[in-house]
């Protein structure tokens, strides 16, 4: 009888002892994922730790783990499996187990590799986060095998969503940063005043779609009386459109000091574009050089939306010119328009911002409107017109936000008024 207590007891101590191991095991591994995660191991480094534990220290001879990751579910742990599995096939299954649930004979032959579907929850939000597949090997206290696995899982399935976000987070700054570069680099490119006298007077709108915009305008006096104005579209948003919208100013204000012709300042404008960008980037460019008093205006239309022109009763088109600067190594054809009136006249020139504006009855603010609205306020002054102008534009587009940027040069042009 006293043999039989003997025997009896070494066989509990030995359990006992087998399950602190197990416990020390299981203590020495959390540790060691902790302190990779405090380490700011990578995912990858991650899940090979968690894929070693399972297969070596908990017994399991095929393992399967589905994380979800932001809006989609994917695979990212997968050892000795028969077949390949797909997450979008696979989720619909699984969910439909919201605890701990074995394999049966009568659950969809899909999962028959497996022993066990383990769905892991986030503690706080209880929103499922990853599903954890395995077929087991060594079955020895697998109720407590399967509750430290399901801690393990939790904690590696929340340290990767909190990599994701903390990635998130430094690309969101970094966007953050760029936009206030651009919008530093936009602020102090944009002229701060236009010319105004009796004979020319020159107004801008600009109203950016986001925080910054692609359009450019510039008003340069080549000499007395004399002006070059431009009104420009990059593609593209952020810094790298800021930065060709910089090299574009920088360009033509050296042009102009040794300016000859509209012909070599656009040539010259096309060369330096297509330098920087190898045709990746383009602009739409018109650009005009104006002497007010004589009512003189020679242009050429870089591929831009034709600006309109309203003098003595009638709306001429300013579309002659080329087309958009830096697509080509050299322009293909470049021809120069002219023009003369001899009566005030209103040239009014924008981006196409402006006709892609759209009412709650999904309507455009199409050319039709602007030649009307021109030959109702073209004698007003080139300021009073844009106020008039921004007026109407929040009536038309009434609760409708800006689809793009809206950038105008309204000039006004008054011959002999000296």
């Amino acid at each position: 009888m006293a043999e039989s207590v003997s025997i009896q007891t070494v066989q509990q101590l030995r359990s006992l002892e087998h399950q602190l191991g197990l416990k020390q095991m299981q203590i020495q591994r959390l540790l060691n994922i902790t302190q990779g995660i405090n380490e700011n191991l990578t995912a990858e480094q991650l899940y090979t730790m968690y894929k070693e534990f399972l297969r070596f220290e908990m017994g399991m001879s095929k393992v399967l783990l589905m994380i979800k990751e932001d809006k989609d579910w994917k695979i990212v742990v997968d050892h000795n499996l028969d077949k390949v599995y797909d997450a979008t096939i696979l989720l619909p299954i699984v969910e439909n187990f919201a605890s701990l649930h074995t394999v049966k004979e009568s659950d969809p032959e899909f999962l028959h590799e497996f022993d066990i579907v383990v769905p892991v929850y986030h503690k706080q939000s209880q929103k499922t986060i990853a599903y954890l597949l395995v077929t087991v090997a060594n079955k020895d206290d697998l109720y407590n095998k399967i509750q430290f696995i399901q801690t393990i899982t939790n904690i590696i399935a929340v340290a990767i969503e909190n990599k994701r976000l903390f990635k998130t987070q430094v690309e969101q700054q970094r966007i953050n940063k760029e936009i206030e570069l651009a919008q530093e680099v936009q602020r102090l490119l944009i002229p701060q005043s236009l010319p105004k006298t009796k004979s020319f007077e020159l107004s801008s709108i600009y109203q950016p779609h986001f925080n910054v915009g692609g359009d450019y305008f510039d008003c340069l006096s080549i000499d007395q009386d004399r002006y070059l104005i431009c009104l420009a579209d990059i593609s593209g948003k952020g810094v790298s459109a800021a930065l060709l919208m910089s090299n574009l100013q920088a360009n033509l204000r050296q042009l102009i000091r040794q300016y000859t012709s509209l012909e070599k300042l656009v040539k010259e404008l096309n060369q330096s574009v297509f330098n920087l960008s190898r045709g990746d980037r383009f602009l739409t460019l018109f650009v005009a050089e104006i002497v007010p008093t004589k009512g003189d205006i020679h242009y050429i239309n870089c591929g831009h939306i034709s600006p309109l022109l309203h003098t003595e009763n009638t709306i001429h088109k300013l579309d002659t010119g080329t087309t958009v600067i830096g697509a080509f190594d050299k322009l293909p054809f470049i021809d120069h328009g002219h023009i003369q009136i001899s009566k005030p006249g209103l040239l009014l020139i924008f981006t196409d911002g402006l006709t892609d504006l759209v009412n709650p009855a999904h309507e455009y603010f199409e050319i039709e409107h602007i030649e009307s609205f021109l030959r109702e306020n073209y004698k007003s002054s080139a300021t009073i017109f844009n106020n008039h102008l921004m007026e109407e534009l929040d009536r038309f587009k009434g609760n409708q936000t800006y689809p793009d940027d809206i950038t105008v040069l309204t000039c006004k042009i008054n011959p002999n008024a000296g």
